[in-house]
């Protein structure tokens, strides 16, 4: 029997979605690319959930599409797969909830920018991220060139993505490009745990800095103060805010609801 491309696993508040691919270093086949926009879809809308954490099966995270099954194909249409790998993008940006990447091994390619999609990124030893486009002659296209400007500088960036430079563990930590780097028998372990802790956080005041953050790439100071004065409202008139507040003064733990 078959394994499924796709592994869903909930504990408590934290949904652990793992491409379960390993004997191609989990190549995006459309197989998986359909599975997974699904699952994100579902974590998204599920209440239950507060916090997500993507990985991959076996050692590594994700090798980008699988080119072997796409040449494989005949009559593909190029401009429709590229328009389902952009729904997972979009989906783990939009979604209300925080992302961690559990990367170990390989995330090259659209797999290097589902990594870097996410809020925060758990990076084992031998992990590392590499932006492989321009070695078979093409461009990022999940993002990469968007992700990278804002999270290295321009510099660091053009270097990254014209010759596909491999940045291994250590570096992507000193440039920000990871959160933690751990062992990699630890890695999964140390991003569930950080997805844990954001799981306890307030639902709706994290679903408003992730919009915030995410739109200040554009506009200016005024637009930035716009977003954040109207989420504030909505928060100050929330029923998480109260509870936080009581917390505070009675010197316990918040039990954010997300109202």
């Amino acid at each position: 029997m078959s394994q499924p491309p796709l592994l869903v696993s909930n504990s408590d508040a934290v949904a652990t979605l793992t491409l379960n691919r390993p004997d191609s270093k989990n190549a995006l086949n459309r197989e998986l690319v359909v599975a997974l926009g699904n699952a994100l879809q579902n974590v998204a809308q599920d209440p239950a959930v507060r916090a997500v954490v993507l990985a991959g099966a076996g050692e590594s995270f994700c090798s980008g599409a699988d080119l072997k099954s796409a040449l494989s194909e005949t009559d593909v249409n190029m401009e429709q797969r590229l328009d389902e790998f952009h729904v997972l993008i979009r989906a783990i940006v939009s979604a209300p909830k925080p992302f961690v990447a559990a990367i170990d091994g390989p995330a090259v390619g659209f797999g290097a920018d589902l990594a870097l999609a996410c809020d925060l990124r758990v990076m084992s030893t031998r992990a590392y991220l590499q932006e492989k486009f321009v070695k078979i002659g093409l461009m990022p296209d999940g993002g990469g060139t968007f992700w990278l400007p804002r999270l290295v500088g321009l510099g660091r960036a053009m270097e990254m993505l014209l010759l596909g430079s491999k940045i291994e563990a250590e570096l992507a930590l000193s440039l920000g490009l990871t959160n933690r780097v751990v062992g990699p028998d630890s890695m999964l372990s140390t991003a569930q745990a950080l997805a844990s802790e954001l799981a306890k956080g307030p639902p709706l005041a994290l679903a408003q800095i992730r919009h915030s953050v995410r739109e200040s790439f554009r506009g200016s100071i005024e637009d930035a103060l716009t977003r954040e004065k109207s989420g504030q409202l909505r928060l100050l008139a929330s029923e998480d805010m109260m509870e936080g507040v009581q917390a505070w003064a009675q010197r316990r733990e918040p039990k954010f609801q997300g109202k």
